[in-house]
């Protein structure tokens, strides 16, 4: 007799039958206690995400705003912010603080996300890495795939820091971040160091590596059929996926900045990391697609031909070499990226003087 199994969704479907997981894209309290009941065994933040729970949950974030400036009279906005930061990151970490404990710490981690603006400077990213590290016992540091982000990966690895690669869009980047972190491993390890709860991860941003072809598309007049576009994250996610396999890479990729379903069901079975904003798991739950493996599917050659053939970005995306570690910064997506989250950091920033520290006096409150 078969016994039919329930599940809450098809997400909780995908973690409780394939062996890859599924993170919340956000620390908000609503959406990452709904992605946990849905099998969810991480979370991220960054300023731009932090800004937009703070929006969104003000009234369970205002008292605390008030009293740290209270408590820290010679404080500027900035480091109000990042302590603001800190501590919604920090809140994320202890709702997935059961899933650390369950997981045997390999797993119920959240990431909180360097400063952006030192995308430069490693050493400044390997302090505020170790830094972070500390703030619980389940954070994951998020640094940026930079050319000096690479050295920053493998250094704050070694100092035991769970890394998570971010501003990684390509093929090259993801495969100069997993050897980064590995290198880290490797060198706590031959100091006798266990490594056992280490759990690194390597993010492909693919929605925005779409973006970026379609930006392509429409700036240089390229006629390509439209179909095509919505794949070209896919098929660097699926090459870079195959390629850590056959170098036996620990760290597991991670897939995040979602566009449309095929970043979903694309992936579904491969050892890797979904990062989910909570209103596509929510779309995703409602849907009645199948739950299939579907990561070891390759792309139809085609349609990987008619990209890489119409985008030359798409090539260096694509391939191997496609990009060396000095050209990382330059990469369009990178610089995309970059400025979006370093305008997020003074968004949020303003958010707190305007709002909490030099109010308008013009308004009666």
């Amino acid at each position: 007799m078969t016994i039919a199994i329930a599940f809450k969704s098809p997400l909780h479907e995908m973690v409780s039958t394939t062996v890859t997981d599924l993170w919340n894209d956000s620390s908000s309290v609503e959406e990452l206690t709904y992605a946990i009941e849905h099998g969810a065994v991480g979370a991220t933040s960054n300023p731009v995400i932090v800004l937009t729970v703070l929006k969104k949950e003000m009234h369970l974030w205002r008292d605390r705003i008030h009293a740290i400036i209270d408590e820290n009279p010679t404080w500027s906005e900035v480091e109000i912010m990042w302590q603001i930061f800190s501590e919604v990151s920090v809140n994320g970490a202890k709702l997935l603080q059961p899933v650390f404990e369950r997981e045997q710490h390999k797993k119920g981690r959240l990431s909180i996300q360097t400063n952006p603006a030192n995308y430069r400077n490693a050493k400044a990213i390997v302090e505020q890495a170790r830094e972070f590290h500390k703030l619980a016992p389940n954070m994951q540091v998020k640094v940026p795939v930079t050319s000096a982000g690479i050295d920053a990966i493998e250094e704050a690895t070694y100092h035991g820091v769970n890394i998570n690669a971010t501003v990684c869009f390509t093929v090259p980047q993801a495969l100069a971040a997993g050897a980064a972190a590995e290198r880290g491993l490797k060198r706590r390890e031959a100091e006798g160091h266990d490594v056992s709860t280490m759990s690194p991860v390597i993010t492909i941003m693919v929605g925005r590596t779409d973006d970026w072809i379609q930006v392509l598309a429409k700036r240089d007049g390229v006629i390509v059929d439209p179909s095509y576009l919505p794949w070209a994250g896919v098929a660097v996610m699926k090459k870079a996926y195959r390629l850590f396999q056959e170098r036996g890479y620990r760290p597991r990729l991670l897939a995040a900045a979602y566009r449309h379903q095929l970043h979903w069901t694309e992936f579904i079975g491969g050892d890797l990391v979904l990062s989910i904003p909570s209103e596509w798991q929510r779309r995703f739950n409602a849907s009645d697609v199948a739950v299939r493996e579907r990561m070891d599917v390759p792309v139809d050659p085609a349609i990987v031909e008619g990209l890489y053939s119409h985008f030359e970005d798409f090539r260096r995306a694509y391939d191997e070499d496609g990009l060396t570690v000095e050209e990382f910064d330059a990469y369009g997506p990178t610089v995309r990226t970059l400025r979006s989250f370093i305008v997020g950091c003074h968004d949020l920033m303003a958010l707190i003087r305007e709002e909490f520290m030099l109010p308008n006096p013009d308004i009666k409150r």
